[in-house]
């Protein structure tokens, strides 16, 4: 990350603004990603941890890729393949780069399948953050017309014990009429053998993914309507990864928990460690408005698996126990925090919870977020997590020992990323951040 100097601005006051309740101290280990993405996918690689993931809303010109030694503290970076520009084809639609399916070969290559102009590509990388480059000579590997009336969207490998791969896929329009397909991979990763079949089970939509326990397959998928409380993960058994699969009940194993706070979970992957199942998946953002902007953010919970039965999952606020996980992210100084204004719901404090559920956001326009420090004391670096990291967050820093004079520490700049870290400021009871665009800040933390 590198600061870019832009014209300078100023605040203007107006009143604070209430806060959605945070988890207790301490507690907030869901979400796990301090932003709004959603249809994540995960690998582990030499003891680090890699989320790949869409930027909401519905996608950006690239992925977002999040990578944690601890499970705890995530660092943001955009991969340098898939881009839109550089995934389009004659028949691509409109639609960004969204749902990536990464997975790992035996070769130790990693391979991804994700989801741009509302058609499937591939590419592959010798480690998971890359470089990656296209694996199909610049062209879909299913292409947007491939079942016209049809989304040939949500791809996602499995690699079964005998090392064969096969590649699902496939969703409805308008929320309805959703189709799921599965072929047989060829070595190559990119070849099909054999024709796609629909093994569209009921009460299917998009976002197929499979998982297989004890030689029974289990497609999971998610039905319902992300943009409402409807959106939720159900399954269905099988005796082979080509089908048939048959739904063994009428009840999702994850959907809206009003009381837990959770609204709307789906689009997931399904990965193992210290020896338990566990379900990563995106959620409706918090306080959610029906009909209003589409921030889904990334939790994870416990998946258990009796027999041929998944077993309906809680959804939590703690999450999921990660072998090798910090217990909670780093301490940090106890400040209080304060702004010029905030939207409902947002209130400054949200900020200052290290709860990635919460957090202050300020409408477009000038406008500042505070901490006061409790002394004057030296201010030490501070890390800021933006909820839209991809996105260019314009600031400036000024501190003020009395709260009445102010002195700017750092001039108007431009970052993007995530954690982007203040640095030390010198000595300063009240240190304030300036936005002349608004913003939406998840946490802002000053290490102890």
């Amino acid at each position: 990350m590198s600061w870019r100097r832009i014209p300078a601005g100023a605040a203007s006051l107006s009143l604070a603004a209430g806060c959605w309740a945070s988890a207790p101290e301490g507690m907030a280990g869901n979400p796990v990603i301090p932003g709004y993405f959603a249809d994540p996918s995960i690998v582990s690689h030499d003891g680090e941890w890699f989320i790949y993931a869409t930027i909401d809303p519905w996608g950006g010109d690239t992925l977002g890729l999040w990578r944690s030694r601890d499970f705890r503290h995530w660092t943001f970076s955009t991969p340098d393949w898939p881009t839109k520009a550089a995934a389009t084809s004659p028949t691509s639609g409109k639609s960004k780069v969204w749902a990536p399916s990464v997975v790992k070969t035996s070769d130790g290559r990693f391979w991804m399948y994700v989801s741009i102009g509302n058609e499937i590509w591939v590419g592959t990388a010798a480690h998971p953050a890359g470089p990656w480059r296209d694996a199909n000579g610049g062209k879909p590997l299913i292409p947007r017309d491939y079942r016209p009336g049809l989304h040939m969207i949500d791809a996602e490998a499995f690699i079964d014990d005998d090392g064969q791969a096969y590649l699902y896929w496939g969703s409805g329009l308008n929320w309805v009429n959703g189709h799921c397909f599965v072929v047989k991979l060829r070595p190559d990763m990119v070849t099909f053998d054999g024709v796609p079949r629909d093994v569209t089970p009921a009460h299917y939509f998009e976002a197929p993914f499979m998982l297989k326990r004890d030689g029974r397959y289990f497609l999971t998928y998610s039905w319902g309507n992300t943009t409402t409380d409807t959106y939720q993960v159900r399954y269905a058994v099988g005796d082979s990864p080509l089908g048939p699969f048959t739904e063994p009940m009428d009840v999702p194993i994850l959907a809206t928990d009003r009381a837990r706070q959770v609204i709307s979970p789906g689009h997931h992957a399904i990965f193992r460690d210290g020896g338990h199942d566990l379900i990563l998946y995106h959620r409706q953002a918090l306080p959610f408005v029906p009909g209003g902007p589409v921030r889904r953010q990334i939790a994870v919970d416990r998946l258990i698996v009796k027999g041929d039965r998944l077993v309906r999952v809680t959804p939590t606020r703690v999450g999921a126990t990660i072998h090798g996980a910090a217990p909670r992210r780093d301490a940090a100084r106890r400040v209080t925090m304060t702004a010029s204004t905030a939207e409902p719901g947002h209130a400054a404090a949200g900020a200052g919870d290290d709860d990635y559920a919460t957090g202050w956001r300020a409408p477009a326009g000038d406008t500042w977020l505070q901490a006061d420090l409790g002394t004057a004391t030296a201010a030490t670096a501070s890390l800021i997590r933006s909820a839209t990291p991809a996105t260019p967050l314009s600031f400036s820093v000024s501190t003020s020992s009395d709260g009445v004079r102010w002195r700017r520490v750092v001039p108007l700049s431009e970052m993007t990323g995530s954690p982007i870290k203040v640095p030390a400021l010198g000595t300063a009871r009240y240190v304030r951040l300036s936005f002349p665009q608004g913003a939406d800040i998840l946490d802002w933390t000053f290490p102890s």
